[in-house]
């Protein structure tokens, strides 16, 4: 009876230790399984989704980090909602930042395919990768950031982005001779819920330029506002943003119609008091 019940107990053992195997091993595909859609989905943002000058989101990472204070952290699949999958990507200022210090840039997978940047403060990143690091720079400088790089921020290149009438903005302002100073500003505006009279989602660029042309001193340094809502071009808001869509550079002050003469003196007037 003895050696029967030791017979029996290690055929318990046995057949124990066997169902842990197999339920491990589901538990383990199970995981696996997990890992490999969260994977799938990521690997569709960072294969399918494109800024406006075609280049993928690490092709704008690895860029912005040569420029900007901008360290890669890495990618995560966020929890599902009624509208799609986020995609997390995670950044730091510096290296040496605690991780819970981290920012963010969510991507949205819609169930139709759809992939869409969600993060207000990360939309510049649509428009390319020198608007991008353009609105990172700005905000460095706004927020005392050590070894920002003005240089870059000042550039009139990195606003070819915004397209006018007359050609490429960074373009025209090196036709017009005209320095950028500050503020420098790109900024995505997102319409809020409470404003229904408000202009809708947008993105603004705006920069205090100083131009070496004919003209008024006081329309020569003035603010750039140029205005882009999604599907649309670019329209100019400024007074001087107005002049650089009409008119080639020297000639932002050829006064032919007297309408502009009018215009101006307005424009004048309104300053002076």
């Amino acid at each position: 009876m003895t050696e029967r019940r030791v017979l029996w107990f290690g055929l318990g053992l046995v057949l124990c230790f066997g169902l842990w195997l197999v339920l491990a091993g589901r538990l383990a595909g199970s995981n696996d399984d997990v890992r490999a859609d969260d994977s799938a989905v990521i690997d569709k943002v960072k294969s399918t989704w494109r800024a406006q000058d075609g280049d993928t989101a690490e092709q704008i990472f690895a860029k912005v980090s040569t420029v900007a204070h901008f360290v890669p952290r890495g990618w995560e699949l966020g929890r599902k909602t009624d509208t799609g999958e986020p995609v997390v990507f995670s950044w730091a200022k510096h290296r040496a930042d605690k991780t819970e210090d981290d920012n963010t840039i969510t991507w949205e997978v819609a169930p139709d395919g759809t992939v869409t940047v969600v993060t207000p403060d990360a939309k510049p990143i649509e428009l390319g990768w020198r608007a991008f690091a353009l609105s990172l720079i700005a905000d460095e400088k706004a927020n005392n950031e050590k070894g920002v790089n003005r240089r870059f921020l000042h550039d009139p290149t990195n606003f070819n982005f915004v397209t006018t009438a007359q050609g490429k903005l960074g373009d025209l302002l090196r036709r017009g001779r005209c320095s950028i100073g500050d503020p420098v500003g790109v900024h995505y505006l997102p319409k809020l819920d409470d404003q229904p009279a408000a202009k809708g989602s947008l993105w603004r660029v705006e920069l205090s330029v100083d131009c070496n042309v004919s003209g008024p001193s006081y329309f020569t340094r003035d603010v750039i506002i140029f205005e882009k809502r999604e599907g649309q071009d670019w329209e100019p808001q400024s007074f001087l943003a107005k002049r650089i869509d009409t008119y080639a550079p020297g000639s932002w002050f050829d006064l032919a119609d007297p309408k502009d003469q009018e215009a101006l003196e307005a424009a004048r007037k309104a300053l002076a008091r």
